[in-house]
């Protein structure tokens, strides 16, 4: 008994060997990996049918007196029987392929093994495939509860399954006497450095399961690395410049020799190799991407004729060409070239699935960002001209008023209401208009406002000195004058005082309107710039208008305030960033 069991080791080594070489080839590796199909099962069956005959082939023949040692078993003497592993691989290849795997793989080492003969061959046929059947069913049950089939589990099933042979040996083989002597010497020797050998074996398995781990998660953790890197450049869509930026990141961090990126028609980048022949703006050089395009469907290609370039000389020998879809509608291609086939490999192609599928997610993104800018933009225009016709028929009421009294006066503001809405018009189809326009407009209002209560009250200018280049929002200062005006001094006896200054502080343009009229209540006050208010003298939308246009042009940094107080006046301040990003500003 003690020595069988090292010409066992030596036995099993055979086996570990093979499967550490086999470990190292990529098909093995994912077969290894996961799910089967039904070709995989049939290549899981042929393989680990495979170790279960080489074991038959290197096993150790046992006579009655003795046991002997060959370096290739082809035939056993009726009398004789064979110590070998081949229960080892079959239970192996059931607990990863499950029960068609086992019955497969158990058949091809069971009825091996029958043939070489012995007057256990029966017996050994049916208990190997016996063990492939129950090995295989155990470890179907087991991934139903979502359990793992560990090193410690595949070890005792596969000692408890080689126990299980010796009884089958015991119960059928005759003579008797010749199968229980046989037992007394094969059994603990198999059935130890049987367990002995699935352990190394599934410490393979593991190794490359864990492998398998580190890869997806290096994977997915640059996937995501460039998918931040390359944001920014998507959020400006698809163009030869972010398409380009993009390109050179995703060469930067991968194994590509080229990367490229197209929409429907044209090559939009193309950085790396074979620069010289695949230029932005061209139109699609390679078959490889038209078929990606016309089939919404990754196109791999392994081979320099498989990319369909019309350019001989062009270097690049392997490509994998992915569809970029936004809402289901293909906008464009990813491609990463490779000058030697090799290198696409399995974790190139998944990371460039990975990738396309998260620069799609962010093609999607940045349209829907241009959507909400444009209604944004569409919103700001809305509110603008409702401010419009707010003071319009004000104006038009006075000027009708002078006609009857003061034809000259009526002629003066006449003009100054057309140049108050010609540069009323050209605010409307801009965002930002210089200061200087915006105080123009104001003069004219006043100059209109003044004349329907002349000696009401005064209004001062302080304006600090060259700030006239500087850009706001077309009427952001009109509104809030004539606030002042028609809701600080309504009935009001006393003369009323309007102060407008303007400065800068803390990289910030300060708007500032004070008056001294009769404040606005504390209720009031709460829905003031939140939401549009009734108003009995207008539309209730002027202060409302200016806030949403502040935080929808400079996106938050802007700042809107109001201080009042019942008897003493009314104070408004906006606050608006010099150097805001998009806005070009300027302080001469």
């Amino acid at each position: 008994m003690l020595n069988l069991a090292p010409l066992m080791i030596e036995k099993v080594g055979i086996i570990v060997i093979v499967a550490f070489l086999l470990s190292k080839m990529r098909s093995f590796r994912q077969m290894v990996q996961k799910e089967h199909n039904k070709n995989e099962k049939i290549m899981l069956i042929l393989l680990f049918g495979a170790f279960g005959s080489i074991s038959n082939f290197t096993g150790i023949e046992i006579s009655p007196q003795t046991f002997s040692q060959t370096g290739w078993v082809t035939e056993i003497d009726p009398e004789s029987a064979l110590a070998n592993t081949r229960v080892m691989g079959v239970v192996i290849g059931a607990l990863l392929g499950g029960p068609m795997v086992g019955l497969g793989a158990g058949l091809i080492a069971g009825l091996h093994r029958y043939t070489l003969g012995g007057f256990t061959a029966f017996a050994c046929s049916i208990s190997t495939i016996l063990a492939g059947l129950v090995a295989g069913y155990i470890s179907k049950k087991r991934k139903q509860k979502g359990k793992k089939i560990t090193s410690g589990v595949a070890v005792g099933i596969g000692m408890i399954l080689e126990a299980v042979q010796m009884l089958i040996i015991l119960l059928t083989a005759k003579p008797f006497e010749d199968a229980l002597n046989l037992i007394q010497i094969i059994a603990i020797p198999m059935v130890v450095i049987n367990g002995f050998g699935t352990l190394l074996f599934m410490f393979i398995i593991e190794a490359i399961m864990r492998d398998e781990v580190r890869v997806r998660a290096n994977q997915t953790n640059m996937a995501f690395r460039i998918a931040d890197l390359t944001l920014p450049f998507f959020r400006q869509g698809l163009n030869t410049h972010s398409c380009k930026k993009i390109s050179e990141i995703i060469l930067k961090l991968t194994d590509a020799d080229a990367v490229a990126i197209t929409d429907e028609q044209k090559v939009l980048a193309h950085v790396g190799a074979a620069s010289d022949h695949h230029v932005p703006l061209a139109d699609l050089t390679t078959g490889l991407t038209k078929q990606a395009i016309e089939s919404e469907r990754i196109s791999v290609a392994r081979s320099k004729a498989g990319i369909y370039c019309s350019h001989k000389p062009c270097p690049l020998e392997a490509a994998i060409v992915i569809p970029l879809k936004v809402k289901k509608r293909i906008a464009g291609t990813l491609k990463m070239y490779f000058t030697n086939p090799e290198k696409l490999n399995n974790v190139q192609q998944q990371l460039a699935e990975g990738l396309a599928n998260l620069f799609s997610t962010q093609l999607e993104l940045a349209e829907a960002e241009q959507q909400a800018k444009l209604l944004k933009d569409a919103e700001i225009k809305a509110l603008q001209a409702q401010i419009h016709p707010h003071f319009l028929f004000n104006s038009i009421n006075t000027i009708s008023a002078l006609c009857r009294t003061d034809v000259d006066k009526a002629r003066k503001l006449l003009l100054e209401l057309s140049s108050f809405f010609r540069g009323n018009l050209q605010g409307a189809r801009q965002m930002l208009i210089p200061l200087e326009k915006e105080l123009k407009n104001v003069k004219a209002y006043i100059s209109l406002e003044q004349t329907r209560f002349p000696n009401k009250y005064t209004i001062t200018f302080d304006i600090e000195p060259h700030l006239e280049k500087v850009y706001i929002p077309p009427f952001t200062l009109q509104p809030l004058v004539e606030n002042a005006i028609h809701y600080g001094f309504p009935e009001s006896s006393s003369k009323g005082d309007i102060n407008i200054k303007i400065y800068t502080q803390d990289k910030h343009l300060q708007i500032a309107v004070y008056d001294n009229g009769k404040g606005i209540p504390k209720e009031r006050m709460e829905d003031l710039g939140k939401r549009v208010v009734k108003s009995a003298k207008g539309n209730g939308t002027a202060i409302f208008n200016i806030s949403e246009r502040l935080k929808g042009i400079y996106s938050g940094q802007a700042g809107f305030t109001i201080k009042s107080e019942v008897g003493t006046g009314t104070t408004i301040k906006i606050s608006i960033p010099l150097h805001h990003k998009g806005v070009f500003q300027q302080v001469v």
